[in-house]
């Protein structure tokens, strides 16, 4: 009877082998194959590699497979092909195979330690030994800090035009300054950029000059918006740059949508959308992220963690470590970065554009920073921060400073350089504020243009009840705006 057992034993493993329903695993193997990359990717230091993005990151045939799977079915994984009484039950459900276990285990809420933060300077503009990171030339490195005195003078000036009551609004980058450069040296002028509202710098880089930003924050003729938008909210057809909108979180939706036709025109171009904490809090960036990661789209998402949503601090918007593990969630391969170190923004985004493209994926970049001014003109954060907290941030972790630091201990500048540099700077915006000072506003009309190509009746009406409006209240209208 025995003989006849393991007889009919061997023959049914035979053939069951044969037709593919079963597979011979070992349990050890098994609990590998689950426990393998438990941690997320640049989780240590010693590990990253950003010239060589597959050392970085999980192997995207196990953790991001597209595979469809066309049936639901509980295989039988057998310890040995002698012990067939103890097995592992395996579920081949959609997106990859599932273990049971007999043990009723929650996931946790948190991870024992926070995701680590790549960076490769360190406060005094020094490399961190053993760093790992995509090199830059004299000449671009030059660039790069001559371009984040630019951003942080501009700031400093339209923000004192805007308290003489010279333009009606601003926004400052202060303490971002290596967010907006070095995330757009990484970039191609290919590439689309989505904005928030605190990414001019980023458009700095590409071209866009001191006088087309006078012009738009003054809101004169020679804006390329005509003087419709409120000042900061830039945009540039030539530049790639999306023009900005107040809304939080819409232009990640709108990324995504773009990412795709690039990925249908296969086109050897990335895009690349801004946010900031707040934007996390927002419908639109789960569904962004959610539909990029099943449509596998080479969008950048760069998320910069300040801290703040204008008063509302972080611990008031999510429970999680930040919004790199928010990626994970969504099958996004993500990292969390300086966002005061340039090298580390610059490394981190030329590596994510490298395989956004390649790969056809999106990437999720985290930049833990500080918004060091006020959230705008608007607002005072004095009543919500302590002081002592901004000075600290502006004078131990400015980033600006840190880089001259690394880029003088080089020998690639020097203060002589720095004064030139920074006398040349104040000179042209103190001349393209004049200027775009002087120049008459867009005319009336032209706030119900460029939409229609035959105006609607209620549209027509509008401009008549303002004009109307107008001619009856002149004194509570500019007086400069042509009628």
């Amino acid at each position: 009877m025995a003989v006849c057992l393991r007889t009919s034993r061997a023959i049914i493993n035979s053939l069951q082998s044969k037709v593919g329903l079963l597979s011979m695993i070992s349990q050890s193997s098994c609990w590998s194959s689950l426990t393998h990359h438990r941690e997320p990717p640049f989780s240590s230091l010693k590990a990253q590699n950003v010239r060589d993005p597959d050392a970085n990151f999980c192997d995207k045939a196990t953790l991001y497979s597209s595979r469809r799977f066309e049936s639901v079915k509980t295989e039988k994984q057998f310890n040995s092909p002698d012990d067939v009484d103890h097995y592992q039950q395996i579920l081949d459900f959609p997106g990859g195979k599932v273990a049971f276990t007999s043990e009723m285990r929650f996931i946790s809420e948190s991870p024992v330690e926070r995701a680590h933060c790549y960076r490769v300077l360190d406060n005094d503009g020094q490399l961190i030994l053993c760093s790992k990171f995509k090199k830059v030339s004299e000449e671009m490195a030059i660039k790069m800090y001559s371009d984040m005195v630019t951003l942080q003078t501009m700031d400093a000036f339209f923000y004192e035009a805007q308290r003489q009551g010279r333009i009606s609004f601003y926004a400052t980058t202060i303490g971002e300054e290596a967010i907006n450069i070095a995330s757009a040296a990484a970039l191609t002028i290919d590439d689309l950029v989505f904005p928030q509202y605190r990414e001019p710098g980023v458009l700095l880089w590409r071209g866009f000059t001191l006088k087309e930003f006078a012009n738009q924050c003054f809101g004169n003729k020679a804006d390329n918006g005509k003087g419709r938008q409120m000042p900061i909210h830039y945009g540039s057809n030539k530049h790639n740059y999306f023009t900005v909108a107040a809304t939080i979180a819409t232009q990640l939706p709108h990324a995504v949508g773009a990412a795709y036709s690039l990925k249908m025109d296969r086109r050897n171009a990335c895009v690349i959308t801004y946010f900031g904490d707040g934007g996390t809090s927002e419908g639109d960036f789960h569904a962004a992220l959610n539909l990029a990661a099943v449509r596998e789209v080479p969008v950048i998402f760069f998320c910069r963690n300040n801290g703040w949503a204008i008063s509302t601090p972080t611990t008031d918007q999510f429970r999680s470590d930040g919004v790199v593990v928010k990626g994970r969630g969504y099958g996004i391969r993500s990292i969390r970065v300086d966002g005061n170190d340039a090298l580390a923004i610059y490394s981190s985004v030329h590596a994510a554009r490298e395989m956004a493209i390649s790969e056809q994926r999106p990437i999720l970049i985290e930049a833990l920073t500080y918004r060091v001014g006020h959230h705008s003109t608007s607002d005072d954060s004095t009543k919500y921060r302590p002081v002592d907290e901004i000075e600290w941030w502006r004078s131990a972790r400015d980033p600006v400073a840190r880089f001259r630091k690394w880029i003088e201990s080089n020998g690639w500048w020097c203060s002589e350089a720095e004064s030139e540099l920074r006398n040349s700077v104040k000179t042209q915006l103190l001349q393209a504020i004049q200027e775009a000072e002087k120049i008459e506003k867009s005319p009336l009309a032209e706030l119900f243009t460029d939409v229609y190509d035959v105006p609607p009746s209620n549209l027509s009406e509008q401009e008549k009840l303002l004009r109307e409006t107008i001619r009856r209240h002149p004194q509570d209208y500019p007086q400069d705006v042509p009628i």
